[in-house]
């Protein structure tokens, strides 16, 4: 779905830290094909930040080539826009 500023709205898939100490947040088109990635620092993140779903501007998009991956993120994707304001604190 666009926006009126042309950037497409994107649902929180995937949250997870890695070993540079920094949260990753993975945030999926409704169909599960494109994906927008965050690394934040984790010291330094406003967890207020964090958003149910984020508007990105299509550039700023991946693609997803794992047919299962598509299907999953679609599905968490279904889950978070069923239970959540796209503005909601996660």
């Amino acid at each position: 779905m666009a926006t009126e500023t042309g950037d497409i709205r994107v649902w929180l898939v995937e949250r997870g830290y890695n070993n540079r100490d920094l949260i990753i947040l993975k945030y999926a088109t409704p169909d599960g094909k494109r994906l927008y990635r965050r690394e934040l620092a984790a010291q330094a993140v406003d967890m207020d930040s964090v958003t149910a779903a984020k508007d990105v501007p299509p550039a700023d998009l991946e693609a997803v080539d794992d047919s299962s991956l598509q299907n999953r993120y679609e599905a968490e994707v279904e889950r978070m826009a069923d239970k959540h304001d796209p503005s909601d604190t996660i």
